[in-house]
């Protein structure tokens, strides 16, 4: 299940209101870091550009693979624990801007996951430690720790014995 707080609005959709709940100057800062980490291609760098500037939680040893997105208003609400890979071109969501509300939630990655190539991490999710997502997969609810999951919908298909 997923962990979010909703915020109702009235008035326009809320991602017309989008500047009443995070800041221009915040959005923009934002999007050359992340501009910048997609395209870099040393770990090292990424995951100081990630935790300096964006305030992220991010574990020794973790790669962010080429053009993996992270949020953009609210990166700060992510973590991701030690020795964890993130696949190509995934995208990490911690905001939804629906008609008449918007919704938060933390993103918290285990240590030891390792998440494939385009991936979708919906807001409010928890990744275990030593879990495996496959390649596409949109993650719309919290996977256990030493889990396998897959598709769309997601599905867990399997459990590791003894953290194996």
């Amino acid at each position: 299940m997923r962990q979010t707080e909703r915020f109702f609005v009235e008035g326009p959709n809320s991602l017309w209101q989008l500047y009443k709940t995070v800041a221009f100057s915040k959005v923009m800062k934002n999007f050359i870091i992340i501009q910048l980490a997609r395209y870099t291609p040393f770990f090292p760098v990424k995951n100081w550009l990630y935790r300096k500037c964006l305030h992220m939680q991010v574990g020794k040893q973790s790669a962010f693979a080429l053009m993996v997105m992270v949020d953009l208003m609210f990166p700060e609400r992510i973590s991701v624990g030690d020795n964890t890979i993130i696949g190509y071109n995934t995208t990490i969501l911690t905001h939804e801007y629906l008609i008449k509300e918007y919704r938060l939630g933390d993103v918290v990655i285990g240590k030891n996951v390792m998440i494939g190539a385009n991936c979708t991490i919906l807001p409010g999710i928890t990744i275990g430690d030593g879990a495996t997502v496959a390649a596409g997969t949109v993650v719309s609810k919290s996977i256990p720790a030493h889990a396998f999951a897959r598709g769309n919908p997601m599905v867990v298909t399997e459990r590791k014995i003894d953290g194996q």
